[in-house]
């Protein structure tokens, strides 16, 4: 079966030109043209993955976001016309796993897509214990004193990267191409906000992280287990 895309955009040209161009590409794709029409048609249609445009009438693209994000873990990219980091990094800390920006090029759109569904695929099954947290990649799950944390596919791949390197310093570009995949094309903000977000998560003080440090100038590492 052809992965099913959610795509929210309230101009219906774009709209139309976008659906008939991801259909080129081998998607099948569902539309709405608002914010609420997108949350409702989730609730009957399964997808794989969502395409939100964040300028959208009624409810703005970052609640719907935000809104998705509550229901759960499903791969949500964010189309923006504006490229300042602020209006970026407000959609990432809604929820988002990546973003787009205007005008849109279907190609590399479907490349995004497929690197969002690489990483967001189930994680080799190997266990870790770090920072007092218990990692079951094979199972996706995150627990602290036998109580589950719930984390996005990407915030989950990010830790387990991270994990996986047992306290070595791992890039951000290392990082970047192991999580959104060999051919991501961005810049970093995207892995920091991620960071940002997985830390609120997990640490017991995001403020003063003692689980995923950052290195300066450098990348991120985790504390390993004594």
């Amino acid at each position: 079966m052809s992965t099913r895309l959610l795509l929210v955009e309230d101009d219906a040209l774009i709209g139309e030109a976008l659906e008939l161009a991801l259909a080129d590409e081998g998607f099948s794709v569902v539309r709405a043209e608002t914010g609420e029409d997108a949350l409702d048609l989730l609730g009957n249609t399964t997808v794989d993955v969502a395409l939100l445009d964040l300028m959208l009438p009624g409810i703005d693209g970052l609640t719907v976001c935000r809104r998705l994000r509550d229901r759960g873990d499903l791969p949500i990219i964010v189309i923006t016309a504006r490229t300042g980091t602020r209006d970026v990094i407000a959609g990432l800390e809604a929820g988002a796993d990546d973003y787009v920006t205007k005008p849109l090029v279907a190609g590399e759109l479907a490349a995004r897509i497929r690197a969002l569904l690489r990483r967001t695929a189930p994680a080799r099954p190997t266990r870790f214990t770090i920072g007092g947290l218990e990692i079951r990649p094979d199972e996706e799950s995150v627990q602290r004193d036998g109580k589950a944390i719930h984390l996005t596919r990407t915030e989950f791949r990010l830790l387990s990267e991270l994990a996986a390197a047992d306290g070595k310093v791992v890039t951000r570009e290392q990082l970047l191409q192991r999580v959104w995949g060999h051919d991501y094309f961005g810049d970093t903000r995207l892995l920091d906000v991620h960071v940002r977000r997985l830390r609120r998560k997990i640490e017991p003080d995001p403020d003063e992280p003692s689980v995923v440090l950052t290195v300066r100038a450098s990348g991120y590492r985790v504390t390993p287990e004594p």
